[in-house]
């Protein structure tokens, strides 16, 4: 059984947030794949599915960014999990917006979601650490992770959930390249060879030149001889 977790703050004031990358990709593949209905339980929302053959539970901490640890850790006892069955889904400053990295185990880098994970269930488990960028200076971090995804955002954010989503059987199995490589294809498609073929149009094209039949031509000489005997 795998425990993926998305971080981020309840309720509706929050939900378009960078803060809540996480609860975005956890939503995104309970939709996609068919995943059962949220239920309030281990002071958060729950689901489950299953994923490339693995039952999966999906958990949204309910208890705020800073507290999200002490739902994980009721779930994680109440299932006897440990961290190398546990994913966490969160947003990453240090990352350019639409990047992504796997991570197992590590430090929390300041980040108050994971800092609470750390100190609830140890620094043991994996993480998907999903790019959002970085405001530019420190003190406008706050304001920046708690605004709301920009309009200009929605493509490549668009790319980087059906990317999760689409890899997430992958990622159930413990096939992290597998993984990033179905996130890549979304948010990196290869790009269409070119070759030295002259383009195509729609315009059909013209018809061949065709000669009169035997019969075609005596007609029209016949005309010619009675014109010619007028003349």
């Amino acid at each position: 059984m795998k425990l993926f977790v998305g971080l981020g703050n309840p309720g509706a004031k929050y939900a378009r947030n960078r803060h809540n990358i996480g609860f975005m990709a956890v939503d995104r593949i309970a939709s996609d794949h068919g995943f059962g209905p949220w239920k309030a339980q281990f002071q958060g929302q729950l689901a489950e599915g299953r994923l490339g053959g693995r039952k999966v539970l999906l958990l949204k901490p309910g208890t705020f960014m800073n507290l999200s640890g002490q739902a994980v850790g009721e779930a994680m006892r109440y299932f006897k999990l440990d961290g190398q069955d546990v994913v966490v889904f969160h947003d990453e400053l240090d990352l350019s917006p639409g990047k992504l990295r796997v991570k197992q185990g590590g430090g929390h880098a300041g980040h108050n979601g994971l800092r609470s994970l750390h100190a609830h269930v140890g620094d043991d488990y994996g993480r998907v650490r999903m790019g959002i960028g970085h405001p530019g200076h420190k003190d406008r971090v706050a304001a920046y992770v708690l605004h709301d995804f920009a309009r200009a955002d929605e493509a490549w954010l668009d790319d980087v959930l059906r990317g999760v989503s689409e890899g997430a059987p992958h990622l159930a199995q413990g096939d992290t390249g597998r993984f990033l490589n179905a996130v890549a294809l979304r948010t990196a498609p290869p790009r269409p060879s070119t070759g030295s073929r002259a383009k195509t149009t729609d315009r059909a094209p013209a018809p061949p030149p065709t000669e009169d039949s035997p019969q075609e031509q005596n007609r029209k000489s016949a005309l010619q001889r009675l014109v010619d005997r007028f003349r």
